[in-house]
């Protein structure tokens, strides 16, 4: 069976994780969002899976590949151009994504799914397509309720008894809504809706396909169901998913490593003697990282892979990416550290090196320029007791 994942939008709402990252790529206790999207697909038999790409899209190629290490086979639709020795992201949209496949090639002939590349889903993919076609739909979306002071980052959906869609609002306000049915992102067709999708412009599904359907008539239905959907859309998203990841809240989200204490796990060739750390779970370490005697570390928090924390480093409630060295003096509460920034979960950021800090936090890599730095700061405060 066919589905297409989307994976061509550069995610700002997610800055500045996707300043170096795609946000399929964006890592959920080191497993990329869109790894477990197409976990999922292949549960329900999708193996033959297009995606279409555009930023960062090296990224996610080079990762997955033709998919023969998850047992699918991946195609990708790249949607961009080369300007000499750069190439410019010319994004289509969602629905322009699939009209470009589908020009390219035929290749979605029969019904197929598509899917955001953003979002952990374990939907029933037996009861959407039973629906589907029981309603000889062209098009049928996933919904899931959503709060009334959530509808805004949302497209809404309104139906009939039937579940066909008479009305689609793109993010209205709270006030405008029509209903708090949510899209989910999660789509059901047939290669009938590539009539309603014009060539070579940039075109998308929530905010132009499926208000023209519902204006036309089409047979167009949202089905509800229960199940997980947990939508990465931006930085809070990130920090609040991988805390109930953590807290395993997700029972079906794998921890990856080796359990190695109660609430505490660990990769692959970690150094630190635990009986001299203050540690508290639920706490994940990467493989290859060095932890001193002395450190503290509160979950929920992760540490990256290479990492290096020095004796006296307090890691509380936060999330270090792989290859960080952070000083002994270093104090980190509800933070994360990712791409050379220190980020709130609320999204305001300093950037370590235009903020002098990384003698206290910097890649571990560069030991030879830290030890260099930290020399001098010592000695600056040395000089400075004895005036």
């Amino acid at each position: 069976m066919k589905a297409m994942i989307l994976a061509a939008g550069k995610g700002t709402r997610a800055r500045p994780l996707t300043t170096i990252l795609p946000k399929p790529m964006i890592p959920l206790i080191r497993k990329p969002i869109m790894e477990s999207i197409i976990e999922h697909l292949k549960k329900y038999s999708f193996n033959q899976l297009m995606v279409n790409t555009s930023y960062l899209s090296g990224d996610i190629e080079s990762y997955f590949r033709d998919g023969h290490a998850w047992g699918v086979e991946i195609g990708y639709s790249y949607e961009g151009l080369m300007e000499g020795n750069s190439f410019v992201d010319t994004v289509l949209g969602s629905a322009g994504g699939m009209k470009h496949i589908q020009n390219f090639s035929g290749f979605f002939d029969d019904t197929f799914v598509v899917v955001c590349g953003d979002a952990l889903i374990d939907v029933n993919f037996d009861d959407v397509l039973a629906f589907h076609r029981a309603r000889k739909s062209v098009a049928t979306l996933v919904m899931r309720p959503v709060a009334s002071d959530q509808v805004n980052k949302y497209g809404i959906v309104v139906t009939d008894e039937q579940g066909r869609v008479s009305k689609f609002q793109e993010k209205p306000d709270e006030k405008s809504a029509l209903s708090n049915n949510a899209n989910t992102g999660i789509y059901v067709f047939e290669p009938e809706i590539f009539n309603y999708i014009p060539d070579g412009v940039e075109y998308d599904i929530g905010s132009q396909l499926f208000p023209k359907l519902a204006e036309l008539g089409v047979p167009f239905y949202g089905i509800a169901l229960p199940f997980q959907w947990v939508d990465i859309g931006s930085l809070q998203d990130f920090w609040q998913v991988n805390r109930m990841i953590l807290n395993q809240e997700l029972p079906d989200y794998v921890m990856p490593g080796i359990k190695v204490a109660p609430h505490i796990w660990c990769g692959l060739n970690v150094k630190a003697d635990f009986s001299t750390l203050d540690i508290e779970g639920p706490v994940y370490i990467g493989s290859s990282t060095e932890i001193q005697p002395g450190v503290t570390i509160k979950g929920p928090a992760i540490i990256g892979a290479g990492c290096l924390l020095e004796q006296g480093a307090v890691i509380d409630q936060s999330f270090i990416s792989d290859y960080t060295r952070v000083g002994g003096i270093a104090h980190l509460y509800q933070q994360m550290i990712f791409a050379g920034k220190v980020i709130s979960p609320e999204g305001t950021s300093i950037d370590l090196s235009e903020a002098g800090l990384n003698w206290l936090i910097d890649d571990k890599r560069r030991a030879d320029i830290i030890t260099a730095e930290k020399s001098l700061f010592n000695e600056f405060l040395q000089k400075d007791m004895l005036i």
